[in-house]
């Protein structure tokens, strides 16, 4: 999703939120999170990369801790990137080491737990690494249908410019394809969404440096824009919900932002909702941002070291898959 700050294109998106009522709306929260630089408490050493903590300690009544990084993509001298496993989990810990000590590392796409395989588009380098989760197997009195979406995911094209957009993949193709505007779930009797589909009849080839998939999208063109609906991420009201969160998003100068929110620790930090996680990119000046995926899973280190505590009783959660930056 291309951010170009003209009128034309805000008048454009606000009607195009009003036709599209599915999505989620929400009023902007007042509180707005206090930060604090500390990029040498983790021995930064370059401007290109610099880490803040909040200092507010409650968000909307709430107990509240968070970190983020703000990266200088621009910067010829910053590599960034996206590492997996095949059928095996690691540690963001492990992921350092095995990556040579980047310095950043954090949890990435969605997974799940039977395979060890992530859910989530992931591409390195220019190389597709992992494929969408985009065709669901219905249950119970929906048991011979499936349910078709595409995923949001992050990335930096070849051009060096980020987007965010929502995305196909095909297991014949070496190509992600992607639209800018997400699509209505399709139910029907087949297992696979051909791409021929009428409902995609806008997808492109994407070309691209790296990605991360996740979702939903939180923000789009500089305003809040959560599509859960059309992505099926968490169900009811589940965006309502406090948990850990882990979330990119970058601004209209090209800075990305990495967000990791402490929580499920009552007194100490509960969490965010989708709504409160977008609110803070927002304040931090993205224009374009998604949630990726959170809970136990969700973790930030910064030259090896923890920023938020994890939230599983055992520490850090293995994951199969991480973004870095050296």
């Amino acid at each position: 999703m291309k951010y170009q700050n003209t009128s034309s294109n805000t008048a454009s998106l606000y009607l195009y939120l009003f036709v599209c009522c599915a999505f989620i709306t929400v009023p902007v929260l007042a509180q707005k999170v206090q930060w604090k630089n500390v990029s040498a408490e983790f021995d930064l050493k370059t401007t290109a990369i610099q880490a803040y903590v909040s200092t507010s300690s409650t968000l909307n009544d709430s107990a509240f801790k968070a970190y983020y990084v703000i990266i200088n993509a621009n910067d010829p001298m910053i590599e960034m990137g996206v590492d997996t496993t095949l059928y095996r989990r690691f540690t963001p810990t492990e992921f350092y080491q095995r990556l040579g000590q980047p310095s950043i590392v954090m949890n990435a796409s969605f997974f799940e737990f039977k395979n060890n395989t992530n859910l989530n588009v992931l591409v390195n380098q220019g190389h597709l690494l992992a494929l969408n989760k985009q065709d669901m197997e219905g249950k119970g009195k929906d048991s011979l249908t499936y349910t078709h979406v595409l995923s949001s995911a992050i990335g930096m094209q070849k051009n060096g410019k980020m987007d965010v957009a929502y995305t196909y993949t095909d297991s014949n193709s070496k190509h992600v394809l992607y639209q800018q505007s997400p699509m209505a779930p399709i139910k029907d009797a087949f297992s696979k969404l051909s791409k021929s589909h009428s409902a995609l009849t806008s997808l492109k080839k994407w070309k691209l440096n790296w990605a991360v998939g996740g979702g939903p999208v939180l923000i789009k063109e500089g305003v809040i824009f959560i599509s859960n609906n059309e992505e099926k991420k968490f169900a009811g009201k589940a965006i309502a919900d406090h948990h850990p969160r882990t979330a990119m998003g970058y601004t209209q100068s090209g800075q990305l932002i990495l967000l990791a929110v402490q929580g499920r620790m009552k007194n100490i930090a509960v969490g965010t909702t989708l709504t409160e996680t977008a609110q803070i990119l927002i304040d931090l000046g993205c224009v374009e941002a998604i949630n990726l995926d959170g809970g136990g899973s969700s973790c930030l280190l910064i030259n090896g070291k923890e920023t938020i505590k994890p939230s599983d009783p055992t520490g850090q959660r293995p994951v199969p898959a991480v973004f870095f930056v050296r």
